[in-house]
């Protein structure tokens, strides 16, 4: 692949991750704190009258659905809290982003010359070593990034900076600090394979189905500008299934991510969640994680995709 390739891939890449990030922010947010252990467990009253007629209160402790957690921040924090890590989050999903597509384009371009082109081992490979890279340069803005989302703090309230957080990360852990949650992420990579795969699949066979439509040129132009949405199908399709089969190590990296707790290691807290709040919890935030993944994959690969296609001509 020639330098020039590679910095379309880079600039595509960058600019497909940013748009995504800055629309689905908010969710972000509220998937974050339900993923939480210090999540705010909403107390509802129920009055009970004793046998000597005296009246108690009993309080009921539940974790907060998606929309009762975003009716709450706004309520309590106002809307600048859903934007919360947002600046390291631009900061680091170009990058992020760039770094992930610039690594799978390359290494696929080179498996390609050893193993069947385009093939299924071609795209998990490829897929996997682009999540590696991209987790291990990049770690430490997400650490940054999850503190501010949990960082809850009411009205006028001043809230903690991104300069603040790493300060506090760096004299409570030391460098070190700043990759609490990578193991997570490590594990992570198994969704990005899976999603990786799915996605090359369905849009090898959108390229299959072109080739043997037999258009002529007028038809031509009409079914560039559907080639894009299709794109943007298939990415939606391929994260969804992705993300329902490798859910569990977010909620395991969110807990890692939090200042000050019991869990240490990638193992340790997946089998200490399960223990003290049921399997399910390790999909807590789910639908939301949903909600946000599936419009952000698709407005950053569509975006991806188009800006690789405009700078190539």
């Amino acid at each position: 692949m020639s330098q020039r390739d590679t910095l379309v891939h880079l600039f595509a890449g960058g600019c497909g991750g940013t748009v995504g990030a800055i629309l689905t922010c908010p969710l972000e947010v509220v998937k974050t704190r339900l993923q939480s252990s210090s999540v705010t467990l909403y107390i509802s009253e129920v009055q009970l009258t004793t046998l000597n007629g005296a009246s108690v209160n009993r309080v009921t402790r539940v974790s907060p659905g998606p929309l009762h957690c975003l009716r709450m921040i706004l309520q309590k924090e106002g809307p600048r809290s859903l934007f919360r890590g947002l600046g390291p989050n631009l900061v680091g999903v170009a990058p992020s982003r760039a770094i992930y597509f610039a690594a799978y384009s390359g290494c696929k371009e080179r498996l390609n010359h050893v193993l069947t082109a385009d093939s299924t081992p071609v795209h998990m490979v490829s897929a996997g070593v682009a999540g590696f890279t991209a987790i291990t340069a990049t770690n430490p803005i997400w650490l940054i990034k999850t503190r501010l989302q949990l960082d809850a703090r009411n009205r006028g309230e001043k809230r903690m900076s991104a300069l603040e957080c790493i300060r506090k990360v760096y004299q409570a852990d030391g460098v070190k600090g700043f990759y609490r949650g990578m193991s997570a992420s490590y594990a992570g990579i198994s969704e990005t394979v899976i999603h990786f795969v799915i996605y090359e699949t369905i849009k090898r066979k959108l390229l299959e189905y072109k080739t043997s439509a037999n258009m002529d040129e007028e038809e031509e132009s009409v079914k560039e500008a559907s080639d894009f949405v299709g794109m943007m199908l298939a990415a939606a399709t391929s994260k969804t299934c992705a993300t329902c089969i490798a859910y569990p190590h977010e909620v395991v990296r969110t807990r890692l991510r939090e200042e000050g707790t019991k869990y240490r290691s990638f193992f340790q807290t997946l089998s200490l969640v399960v223990k003290e709040e049921g399997s399910l919890s390790l999909y807590r935030g789910l639908t939301t994680h949903l909600v946000r993944q599936i419009p952000n994959t698709a407005i950053m690969m569509s975006t991806y995709e188009l800006v690789v296609y405009l700078l190539n001509g």
